[in-house]
């Protein structure tokens, strides 16, 4: 007989399929209710940090520089009060074999793959990951599928999507391009059925490892370079893969260091919208999906999420989309550096932030990306005006998500808008208990949820009073 392939049936094997293309049985971590072993995944299923280095090292990868943006600081301290506006640097992960930190993740998973036995690899991401995948995987002899979201329901895909393929493309991998909605996890999860491929996953202990190596190298940088750590380290924040890596990286080199992540704010767009897919200019590090997997990191491709933001995160902060857009041009005019969208997330708010520092202080926009044709500022302005997006200039505290994009008059336009992290916390703790069901709580599930949200206990127990939930 064969296999049932409906919707369905695809769906209720997804546990059994993920356990065979991962090759984590993710229950020896578990406990049964809310909390499960997050240390101990990362440690038995990982590598060593020193291990991880080796792995990427034979592909090129990491060791990227950091370069210090002397007119982006001059420009900023321009309009800081007295004494502030401190130091501005970026490490330039561009330099990474397929153009962005992602790399780092790939590097790993494609190497624990070939090491599993594995005739290939599959991935699903709207591009850079899959890019990054997509070259790692020809390093490694081994065969590539890309499952891309990538259009709306008229077929038409955003340059920046439509880019990202064609680069996965010419590193040999198959793309597999589909509408947005629910197609995108059936199509995957019959793929890795199908082949028998591995899943390289952003969200497996080895990918969120794969990243460590980025903090560990942004601490023994800058204590070589300047003699002491950065003050604050800005991360372009997502699925949350990203922020969490970075920071134990750092953590591991015993590093003083604040974690500021920051996304685009494209609040009120729906992510999973056909009618307002095209209507963001920004593919990744935005709102919808910091917010939703900050709140439920375990909506991902996975069992349980390596990405854990909220265990991490200092402080988080939007920036609107016209800011990120003109910082995309000031560090190619200023500092002769164009790179990709993404990375000039982490700069806008690095810009804003660093007014707010003393002048010897050390702020680090974490990471940079290639960029290309789609990913330019005309093809995207254009893009968005074709979708009804008036595109103006003026104070971008004005902008409206899917209805205008503002590019700020002057620097001094460019903010940040601060996320309230307790708020962000307490919808966490309320998805645990409603995806677990639980009308009680233990005390390894307090403990749990005080680590997860970097809370406390009187944090955590406020919050559980309020959902009346018993401990």
């Amino acid at each position: 007989m064969s296999k049932d392939m409906s919707f369905e049936a695809v769906m209720a094997r997804r546990s059994e399929t993920m356990k065979k293309a991962i090759g984590i049985d993710y229950s020896h971590f578990e406990s049964g209710s809310i909390a499960f072993d997050y240390e101990r995944m990362m440690k038995e299923t990982g590598y060593s940090l020193e291990e991880i280095q080796e792995i990427q090292k034979e592909t090129g990868v990491g060791n990227t520089p950091v370069l210090e943006l002397r007119n982006l600081t001059k420009l900023a301290r321009k309009f800081s009060p007295k004494g502030k506006g401190a130091r501005i640097f970026v490490k330039d992960e561009a330099a990474n074999p397929s153009g962005s930190f992602k790399a780092r993740r790939a590097a790993t998973a494609c190497y624990h793959a070939e090491k599993l036995g594995y005739k290939g690899v599959i991935a699903a991401t709207s591009g850079n990951y899959g890019a990054a995948v997509a070259s790692q995987a020809a390093m490694r002899g081994l065969k590539c599928i890309i499952v891309q979201e990538c259009y709306d329901s008229r077929e038409v895909g955003q340059p920046e999507i439509v880019e990202k393929a064609r680069k996965c493309e010419a590193y040999g991998a198959e793309v597999v391009q589909l509408t947005v909605g629910p197609e995108l996890f059936y199509s995957f999860l019959r793929l890795l059925e199908e082949t028998g491929y591995f899943n390289a996953s952003l969200y497996t202990p080895f990918g969120i490892a794969g990243v460590e190596t980025l903090g560990y190298e942004l601490s023994t940088e800058f204590r070589e370079r300047e003699g002491k750590d950065p003050d604050v380290v800005v991360v372009t924040n997502a699925g949350g893969g990203n922020l969490t890596g970075t920071a134990r990286g750092l953590i591991k080199a015993n590093a003083d260091t604040q974690i500021v992540g920051a996304s685009v704010n494209l609040s009120g767009l729906h992510m999973a919208s056909d009618t307002q897919f095209n209507k963001k200019s920004f593919t990744t590090g935005h709102t919808g999906f910091g917010i939703p997997f900050a709140t439920w990191p375990d909506r991902s491709d996975v069992p349980r999420s390596a990405a854990r933001p909220l265990r991490y995160m200092d402080r988080y902060v939007t920036v609107n989309q016209g800011p990120v857009f003109y910082m995309t041009e000031a560090l190619a005019q200023l500092e002769g550096l164009e790179r990709g969208p993404a990375g000039n997330t982490s700069l806008a708010a690095a810009f804003a932030l660093a007014q707010e520092l003393d002048e010897d202080k050390i702020i680090v926009a974490q990471e940079t990306e290639y960029t290309g044709a789609g990913k330019h500022i005309q093809p995207q302005l254009t893009f968005a005006k074709e979708n009804g997006i008036e595109v103006i200039v003026g104070d971008p505290k004005n902008e409206v998500p899917g209805e205008n994009i503002v590019l700020p008059k002057d620097p001094s336009y460019v903010k940040i808008e601060e996320v309230e992290l307790d708020n962000i916390k307490r919808s966490y703790i309320r998805n645990c208990i409603k995806h677990t069901k639980v009308d009680r709580v233990s005390r390894e599930d307090i403990e749990f949820l005080i680590k997860d949200t970097k809370s406390s206990k009187k944090f955590v127990e406020g919050i559980l009073d309020e959902l009346e939930v018993n401990y």
